[in-house]
């Protein structure tokens, strides 16, 4: 064997370190800012702080599990941080009671009941978002900045631009435990920690082992084959849409347990933090690319690396500067990673061909060119 044909063999088995630091960046950066910020700062590394930050990001990585589904299938969710603030007014108005006038009485529902009709509401916008995109054709942008405002919209309408406050309840209404989500632990860890990896746990099953997963990323990769291949695209997007929803509704119960407290301003521009999570964990924005690991590894990097800067006393504009430049350095690695998996998988021929033939059909060309005959025998209908 010459050396040439070794060469091939040799480079394609051959550790390739520029790649491994591409497809590993966001744990790479998680690892270099706890590094960076433990030795800025003695409190950073520490159980504490961790398990502290780890709960801040349990709302970013719900955010952005539920992103992550729409954007594999090729589209994207801006009413997230939206739904996320007028779920968070739903759970407090019902903490609040509900009052009916005709009859004279207040009702108090408990935690349960609260927690499934909030995350109907998220179900609700969802499924308005997945009809308007799958079945009426409209832009997932348009479609997804308008429900942005509708919901914001309510959840001042319903508040008077005011914040429900004390949603811990009265245990003589029956209406006691909301703020365990978020002031609570188990063995040692948030609720809310418990409640992401849940969500975390049975996405990535979903994804890696049910033909739901399959169509997610059919649907992203090419929706019209995967059309013609049976798959039920049009539903399949409506179910995106409505798992991100009900994802914003979690992180909202979540935020407003931690804060006792739900606001209509609740998780403004959550939305751009949730794409990002998914961008940094290596998702590609057309679809069809991405998995819930990398995810949550953006969505870690995003919150330790904002609470680090909190806790060394970095100025908030200053935050804001140094987010917004992960997410343009994100977006960047991720369009030459698959901007050169396209470029090798053009380059590449469709059917490899010895050269022997591949010189019989330069000879086939050239007496074609020439009007001579090929020699292959022309078969005559």
């Amino acid at each position: 064997m010459s050396k040439h044909s070794q060469a091939p063999a040799r480079k394609s088995g051959g550790f390739d370190l520029g790649r491994a630091l591409l497809e590993g960046r966001a744990f790479f950066a998680l690892i270099a800012i706890i590094v960076i910020f433990s030795l800025l700062s003695p409190v950073y590394f520490s159980t504490g702080n961790f398990l502290t930050m780890s709960s801040h990001v349990a709302i970013f990585g719900l955010l952005s599990i539920g992103m992550l589904l729409v954007i594999l299938t090729g589209g994207i969710d801006l009413s997230v941080g939206s739904t996320l603030g007028l779920a968070g007014v739903v759970a407090g108005f019902l903490m609040q009671g509900v009052t009916f006038d005709m009859f004279g009485v207040t009702l108090y529902p408990p935690v349960w009941v609260v927690v499934i009709l909030t995350c109907g509401v998220g179900a609700l916008i969802g499924a308005i978002n997945g009809v308007l995109i799958a079945y009426f054709k409209v832009p997932a942008f348009v479609a997804t900045l308008g429900l942005l405002y509708v919901a914001r919209g309510v959840a001042l309408l319903m508040t008077d631009g005011l914040t429900y406050n004390n949603l811990g309840g009265e245990a003589a209404l029956g209406n006691t435990g909301f703020d365990w989500l978020g002031f609570n632990r188990l063995l040692g860890v948030p609720v809310g920690v418990w409640v992401l990896g849940a969500v975390a746990i049975v996405t990535m099953l979903a994804l890696a082992r049910t033909p739901f997963g399959r169509w997610v990323y059919s649907t992203g990769g090419n929706a019209r084959a995967a059309e013609l291949s049976g798959v039920p695209v049009k539903r399949v997007q409506v179910s995106v849409y409505v798992l991100s929803g009900i994802c914003a509704a979690i992180a909202g119960l979540v935020l407003s347990s931690q804060l006792t407290s739900a606001g209509p301003t609740a998780g403004t521009t959550y939305e751009l933090t949730a794409i990002a999570g998914v961008v940094i964990g290596g998702a590609a924005l057309t679809g069809g690319r991405g998995n819930v690991r990398g995810t949550l590894l953006g969505a870690f990097v995003i919150g330790f690396l904002s609470d680090g800067l909190v806790i060394i006393g970095v100025s908030s504009y200053w935050q804001t500067v140094f987010t917004g430049a992960v997410i343009v350095l994100a977006v960047l690695l991720n369009s030459i990673q698959y901007g050169g998996r396209k470029k090798s998988a053009a380059k590449a021929p469709a059917n490899p061909e010895s050269p022997a033939s591949a010189a019989g059909k330069s000879a086939d060309s050239e007496h074609a060119k020439a009007g001579k005959p090929t020699g292959k025998p022309v078969v005559q209908h």
